[in-house]
């Protein structure tokens, strides 16, 4: 009787684990709004195509240029017709596909600098990525780390 009994604890334990594994495994997907580092902006990543993922602008600490007291524009991208885009609502990253290591990588657009860089988006926690732009066939690459919006 007590091995049937310890035996059922077991199982409860094991499905436990696993729910607990499975949640632990959702959270860290890399879905949802995200800081940029020292809260700067807010990108909402979200799944678009076919197993990929793509990143939109949707907040700024500081919306309005402070000079023209307008909403700010991607003033530094090197296509003239491209510079009047606001920055809330651009798209920074399109279509980043998931590599054979777990990360995802793709093109990354960085509107501080008007560049697409070869980027890769690594999950570092459940409320933490790290988020890599890389240049000369990622021989220099800069990372930072964005925090999950509460």
């Amino acid at each position: 009787m007590r091995s049937k009994v310890a035996r059922a604890r077991s199982l409860i334990v094991l499905a436990a684990a696993s729910l607990v594994s499975c949640e632990a495994a959702f959270a860290a997907e890399p879905t949802g709004v995200w800081y940029t580092p020292e809260n700067r902006a807010q990108v909402r990543i979200a799944h678009c195509g076919r197993n990929a993922l793509c990143g939109d602008i949707v907040w700024l600490k500081e919306p309005n240029d402070p000079q023209s007291g307008k909403p700010k524009t991607d003033f530094n991208n090197p296509d003239a017709v491209k510079r009047t885009r606001r920055l809330i609502g651009l798209h920074i990253f399109a279509g980043l596909t998931r590599s054979a290591s777990g990360n995802w990588q793709g093109q990354i657009y960085n509107p501080d600098d008007g560049r697409t860089y070869r980027g890769y988006l690594t999950m570092t926690g459940a409320n933490v990525l790290e988020l890599k732009g890389c240049v000369l066939g990622g021989l220099i690459c800069k990372a930072q780390n964005w925090t999950r919006v509460r």
